[in-house]
C-alpha cells in the first residue's frame, strides 16, 4: 500500500524510484500508467487530471504516455520500423504518416539504418533503442520504464544505463525510472527518490542523498557507510557498545543522549598522524585501487578505507576521519 506520496517533475527531468523489492515503486509506476486504479489522490500528467480521488481513473491510452516494459516487449514478427509505428497504428493513422513519424523516431535514438531489420537480429541495446523509440513516437509528456535492464548482466546494463541517461537528456523528456539498482538510478536520473515501505523516504540529486541521507533507514540502503548505535556525550564524543570512540567535531552536532552514528566511506582515510587506531581484517583489491576493511574497537566496529597500496591483514593502521561528512541521527 501506499501512503503520504507526494512527487512532481519539472519538463525534461528524469526522476528515478529506487528502492528495495515490494516497497511500492511499481505500484506507483503502474498507477501512473493507468495499469492499477488508484482509490486515493490526485495525479495530473501535463496539467491534464488523470485521477481525482473520487473514483475517477482514465485508461492508459487517454493518458498519453510511453513505457519501456522490463522485456521491451517488441514483437518479434515485426521489423523495427513497423514495431515503432505500432502506437500510431493503434491510434489509426495513415501509414505514410506513421512511417514518417517512425522514421523521425528512429533518428532521435540513432537507428534509422536498421528499420528494416528484426528484432531477433539485433543486440540488446540496439532493443533496448527499439523500445524507446516506440515509446517517444508519439511525443508523450512523460515516459515510464519499468526496470528495463533487470535481465541483463552487470556489464551490459552499466553501459546501458549510460547511454539511455544521454539519450533522456538530448531527447529533453521527462521520465520515471523504476530500479532496484542504486548505480544505475544514479546514472540515469536528475533526482532519486527512495522508496521504503510503500512512502517516499527521501527524494534529492543522487549527491545530496550520499551526503545528507534524511534518516537512519535510507543511510542503511544506500549502503553508505558504518551506522553505529550508542550515545553522544557532553564532551562530543561517542561511546558505542564496544566502548568509548572517539569522534573528533561531533560536540554541537546533536543533543546529548542517545543516537546514531554515520560514518560514510568517504569521511575515512589514512592518516600517518590519525588519532585512531584501525586494524586490517581484509585488503581487497579493486583493478584500480585497493578497498582496506578495518575494525575499531576490537573489532566490534567495521570501517572501509579505500587505499592506493595494498596492506597485510591484522596491521595496525592510523586513520582520521572527517567530522563535516559524519552524519548523527538523535534516537
Amino acid at each position: 500500500m501506499l501512503r503520504n506520496i507526494s512527487l512532481d517533475l519539472a519538463p525534461g527531468e528524469v526522476v528515478a524510484l529506487l528502492g528495495p523489492s515490494g516497497c511500492g515503486k511499481t505500484t506507483l509506476l503502474r498507477i501512473a500508467a493507468g495499469l492499477l486504479t488508484a482509490t486515493d489522490g490526485r495525479m495530473q500528467i501535463a496539467d491534464r487530471l488523470v485521477v481525482d480521488g473520487s473514483g475517477f481513473n482514465a485508461t492508459p491510452e487517454a493518458r498519453g504516455i510511453g513505457m519501456v516494459f522490463q522485456d521491451y516487449a517488441i514483437w518479434p514478427h515485426l521489423n523495427v520500423l513497423d514495431n515503432v509505428a505500432f502506437p500510431l497504428r493503434m491510434r489509426k493513422l495513415g501509414r505514410s504518416e506513421r512511417e514518417t513519424r517512425a522514421l523521425r523516431a528512429l533518428d532521435r535514438v540513432g537507428l534509422r539504418h536498421l528499420a528494416g531489420r528484426f528484432p531477433g537480429t539485433l543486440s540488446g541495446g540496439q532493443q533496448q533503442r527499439v523500445a524507446l523509440a516506440r515509446a517517444i513516437v508519439a511525443e508523450p509528456p512523460l515516459v515510464l520504464f519499468d526496470e528495463p535492464l533487470s535481465n541483463l548482466d552487470r556489464e551490459l546494463r552499466e553501459g546501458l544505463a549510460l547511454e539511455i541517461g544521454v539519450l533522456l537528456r538530448e531527447l529533453g523528456l521527462s521520465a520515471i525510472y523504476v530500479t532496484h539498482d542504486q548505480s544505475e538510478a544514479f546514472t540515469i536520473a536528475d533526482r532519486v527518490a527512495v522508496m521504503l515501505g510503500g512512502e517516499i523516504a527521501q527524494i534529492d540529486t543522487p549527491e545530496r542523498l550520499f551526503a545528507a541521507p534524511a534518516s537512519v533507514q535510507v543511510a542503511q540502503f544506500l549502503n553508505i557507510g558504518a551506522l553505529l548505535q550508542g550515545r553522544i556525550c557532553s564532551t562530543g564524543g561517542f561511546s558505542c557498545d564496544s566502548g568509548r570512540l572517539k569522534l573528533p567535531g561531533l560536540a554541537g552536532s546533536a543533543p546529548e543522549g542517545p543516537a546514531h552514528v554515520l560514518i560514510p566511506r568517504t569521511a575515512v582515510r589514512t592518516a600517518p598522524e590519525g588519532p585512531l587506531m584501525a586494524r586490517v581484517l581484509r585488503c581487497q583489491f579493486q583493478g584500480d585501487r585497493y578497498l582496506l576493511h578495518l575494525g575499531l574497537g576490537g573489532d566490534s566496529v567495521s570501517l572501509v578505507c579505500p587505499a592506493d597500496r595494498a596492506v597485510a591483514p591484522n596491521s595496525l593502521i592510523p586513520l582520521s576521519i572527517e567530522p563535516d561528512r559524519v552524519r548523527v541521527f538523535p534516537n
